[in-house]
């Protein structure tokens, strides 16, 4: 509804806000399902990541560090929010986190980030897309990142809360829907689970990511959201019953 993202049709969707509805994406939870995936090493808690874990920096060549491995796979576009991470990194990096990042996209990120790789050794990227891999980031890593500059709902975010893979997301769209931010509030209700920042820039990934250093070494506290994350609904049981009703209603007017 605003001129950033109406293209053009914000008017007459401000007009008709009250017939807008939105319903958040579900995931497949047989598939992603860190209990019985194929591709990992199964685990039912969030303690059960650190054989994940100690796998993936094997098959990224890097090596074991006291901050936390973050994970990004994602189509490498200016939507997605590539350009801040790489401007954001420093942070991650300067407090000992790393990432791991599969993706493809726009060449000149796709160069950018491969000689960030070979400059960083605490940087490991790989361009295409492996299904399988995809699953094994997401049980190994301990943070799933996801900077878009917009994201109607995203997946990513859900594939993380399944396996316990704290996202770090841009507060826009469904990441803002589906992630409970550790703010204060979020914390003291012991409810939180994953960080949000606000405005979709650089520099507010960069706190995020250092509240993300924070946090992780908090080991209670990082094991608590973890716990929260592999809890929170992210199937289609709800957002099927929302279509329902919505569909119910169409019918009945």
């Amino acid at each position: 509804k605003t001129e950033a993202f109406g293209m053009g049709m914000e008017g007459v969707l401000r007009a008709r806000a009250s017939d807008l509805l939105g319903i958040v994406n579900g995931i497949d939870t047989d598939v992603w399902n860190p209990a019985g995936d194929p591709a990992i090493k199964p685990y039912k808690t969030a303690r059960g990541k650190a054989a994940n874990k100690k796998a993936l920096l094997k098959e990224f060549g890097l090596e074991a560090s006291d901050g936390p491995l973050c994970v990004l796979v994602s189509r490498l576009t200016h939507q997605k929010g590539i350009d801040l991470l790489i401007e954001a990194l420093p942070v991650l990096l300067g407090r000992g986190g790393q990432l791991a990042l599969l993706g493809s996209g726009d060449p000149a990120l796709e160069v950018a980030l491969l000689e960030l790789a070979a400059s960083e050794p605490s940087v490991a990227v790989r361009i295409g897309y492996n299904e399988d891999l995809s699953h094994r980031m997401m049980a190994g890593g301990d943070a799933i990142l996801v900077p878009s500059r917009f994201e109607p709902c995203g997946l990513t975010q859900l594939y993380g809360l399944r396996y316990g893979t704290l996202p770090v997301v841009a507060y826009t769209g469904g990441l803002a829907d589906t992630v409970i931010p550790a703010s204060p509030a979020g914390l003291r209700a012991g409810a939180a689970t994953g960080i949000q920042f606000h405005p979709v820039t650089a520099d507010a990934m960069s706190r995020a990511l250092d509240q993300l250093c924070g946090l992780y070494r908090d080991g209670d506290l990082w094991l608590r959201m973890q716990k929260n994350a592999m809890r929170h609904p992210v199937g289609w049981d709800q957002s099927a019953h929302e279509y329902k009703a919505l569909y119910a209603k169409l019918m009945a007017t």
